[in-house]
């Protein structure tokens, strides 16, 4: 079963594309959260998809390159970093149990997907929750784990309905 694309181009083509679309999709579609001075976006469903439609190694780069991009030219500046790393984890994450389950089961089915999405968010919720830790404390930190937990929740939504259509 031909899970990613094979053709070297084909491949490159669409890293390019969806590091560029996990950029403006996070950059653009902003809902403000003034509780932590940060925002909720739709970029989170192209990671998943990163994840998914392009496999671990490159997924990952596509995801973690797009979503550091958004920060940097967003004036996020510090989060970059953590940014690349986490968001790199969440589409390595959600890319690896899919192609798990895919194996495993031998079907593709949209549980997969939610599954590997949750899993990938997950590492998300997480991450941000010590990383922002590390810069504000733990309590400051807390108090973005609903908001990041419902970006999560719309990535792998938004993941679930284009993943179909890709």
């Amino acid at each position: 079963m031909k899970l990613y694309p094979t053709d070297k181009v084909q491949r490159l083509t669409i890293t390019a594309l969806l590091t560029a679309l996990t950029a403006v999709s996070t950059m653009i579609i902003k809902l403000p959260v003034p509780a932590t001075g940060g925002y909720i976006h739709p970029g989170d469903g192209l990671v998943l998809l990163s994840g998914f439609l392009l496999g671990p190694v490159y997924g990952t780069f596509a995801a973690g390159a797009g979503s550091a991009l958004a920060d940097l030219l967003s004036g996020y500046l510090v989060y970059a970093p953590a940014t690349l790393v986490i968001k790199g984890v969440t589409a390595l994450t959600a890319s690896l149990l899919y192609t798990k389950l895919l194996h495993t089961l031998r079907a593709r089915d949209r549980l997969h997907l939610a599954l590997a999405g949750i899993a990938g968010e997950i590492c998300m919720v997480l991450g941000y929750f010590l990383f922002e830790s590390a810069l504000y404390g733990p309590p400051a930190a807390a108090a973005g784990l609903p908001f990041n937990l419902l970006q999560g929740v719309f990535g792998v939504i938004i993941a679930l309905v284009l993943f179909p259509l890709l």
